[in-house]
């Protein structure tokens, strides 16, 4: 089956080296050592594919995206016609720690997606992560906002909540999509618990490659 990570890490020396302090809480939330592959292990999306779109990380940022000082940023994003990807839910950026680093949850509330959306509906926004503790929160948002789409990364499928489950195959088939946040974990885990979750391939279809492909302009191929 066709395959789109929307959601997954080079792993390089220097990419482990970008995180700083959260590098060792994140080694702890994952229960594994950061083990780097070299710069020319990794081929980049700019080098080799051209941007796609932009990636927000609130918590580690210490903002949330609805700040109003941020309008220009996503004003300018809107006009350049790609999407953004924006955490949802808490991280294991800081967990932990003391303070969580200073890192602040409240940050990734899905509501604060809501509100971007609202004020800026020609922009695309793709929710990362269940956005736990908000799940039903987030599935709200992306319910209820026609430019809101969502990927499940950094969550082993069989801890989907019930809800989720349902909706992936239901209410917001044409919304999902897949992301790993690999190498958080193994693609060999990952898939093989989507697979036990039990959809038919039509599900699977969207969820792996058909939503993405629509949602980012993909049909023709990548750039």
């Amino acid at each position: 089956m066709r395959m789109i990570d929307l959601h997954c890490y080079p792993g390089t020396q220097e990419w482990i080296a970008s995180q700083g302090p959260y590098v060792e809480a994140l080694g702890k939330y994952w229960g594994k050592e950061w083990a780097a592959k070299s710069e020319e292990d990794a081929v980049t999306a700019v080098r080799e594919h051209g941007v796609l779109g932009f990636h927000f990380h609130p918590i580690m940022g210490h903002y949330a995206v609805d700040e109003p000082g941020l309008n220009p940023l996503f004003e300018t994003i809107a006009g350049l016609g790609v999407p953004v990807m924006i955490d949802v839910g808490t991280t294991g950026m800081g967990a932990g720690m003391p303070g969580g680093l200073g890192a602040r949850i409240e940050h990734a509330r899905p509501l604060a997606v809501d509100n971007l959306a609202a004020r800026f509906p020609s922009l695309i926004i793709i929710a990362a992560h269940p956005g736990w503790p908000w799940t039903d929160e987030m599935t709200a948002v992306a319910l209820h906002k026609g430019n809101v789409f969502w990927e499940l990364s950094g969550w082993a499928p069989k801890y989907f909540p019930p809800s989720l489950r349902t909706d992936i195959r239901g209410r917001l088939r044409e919304k999902m999509m897949f992301g790993s946040d690999h190498p958080s974990m193994p693609y060999e885990r990952i898939l093989r618990e989507w697979d036990e979750l039990g959809y038919d391939q039509s599900v699977m279809d969207l969820v792996f490659h058909a939503n993405a492909e629509r949602v980012l302009g993909l049909l023709g191929g990548l750039p």
